[in-house]
């Protein structure tokens, strides 16, 4: 009978007792940080409960974890907390897209015609260093009080640093790249989507990690003023009627939100890196 020969792995093959050594201590790592994380939230919790429940603080001015585990069952119970979610992630996601696709679709503008970004650049400035809560006001006034003024109240915290930070991000891209498309008779276009757009995608999905927080922040000051659905008209209901249950479980909620949104860029971002 014909016995396999034993063939030996290569060098690539096996990694070195060093290589082995730095992953283990990565792993180590990785396992520490996201232990001391998971501790401290929980020694938090325990303290705050602890000075609750022993008069240290006024549990009706700064509430307890337990009281508002026990406020999101109740509201949970009743299904009127998932209308509150549900309105302010919808106003949420919308906003974000549109601030996605208008930020991409002026970059793209700005850096096909430079004397429009000459001519714009000042307002582009101007109206991002604008507090944003001044114009909320303005837009009630503008689109009255309806979902469609909260959704445009996002879209104004992230809209214009998006466009300049898109921008910035296609002028900076190699000269070179660009200088060979031109060589090999290719035009505006073909350096568009053959150089500046793939070589910005990684700035395209950081800059999604900052607008989707910026959009939350943005629709939750729309709802402060023009809302009767939301978390952020929950908050400042809950705030007129001194009910800390229920405003510092909506905080809460708007936390868990935000961290969520954004673990799903994350996510894309890592399937593209992956994939490319």
């Amino acid at each position: 009978m014909n016995r396999q020969k034993h063939v030996p792995q290569t060098p690539a093959e096996t990694p070195s007792d060093g290589q082995a050594r730095f992953i283990r201590r990565l792993r180590r790592h990785r396992i520490t940080v996201r232990t001391a994380r998971i501790l401290i939230l929980i020694l938090f919790l325990l303290l705050w409960e602890f000075c609750a429940d022993q008069g240290i603080i006024d549990s009706f001015i700064f509430s307890s974890p337990s009281r508002i585990a026990l406020c999101f069952y109740e509201m949970t119970v009743d299904r009127s907390i998932f209308l509150h979610i549900g309105v302010t992630l919808y106003e949420t996601i919308v906003s974000f897209l549109l601030v996605t696709a208008i930020g991409i679709l002026a970059a793209v503008l700005l850096w096909c015609s430079r004397s429009l970004s000459e001519i714009l650049e000042p307002y582009l400035v101007v109206l991002n260093s604008l507090p944003k809560s001044a114009l909320a006001p303005l837009l009630i006034v503008w689109l009255g009080a309806t979902p469609t003024t909260i959704i445009v109240a996002g879209m104004s915290v992230a809209i214009f640093g998006s466009i300049m930070n898109l921008y910035t991000s296609f002028t900076t891209v190699d000269k070179e790249k660009i200088k060979l498309i031109r060589t090999l008779h290719g035009n505006r276009r073909h350096a568009l989507f053959k150089v500046v757009l793939p070589s910005s995608v990684p700035a395209i999905i950081s800059n999604m990690k900052v607008n989707i927080g910026l959009c939350l922040v943005g629709v939750v000051i729309g709802e402060f003023l023009a809302a009767r659905n939301g978390l952020g008209y929950l908050i400042i209901y809950s705030s007129q009627v001194f009910k800390m249950n229920w405003l510092l479980m909506s905080i809460v909620l708007l936390c868990i939100m935000a961290m969520a949104l954004y673990a799903v860029i994350g996510v894309v971002e890592k399937l593209y890196r992956k994939r490319f």
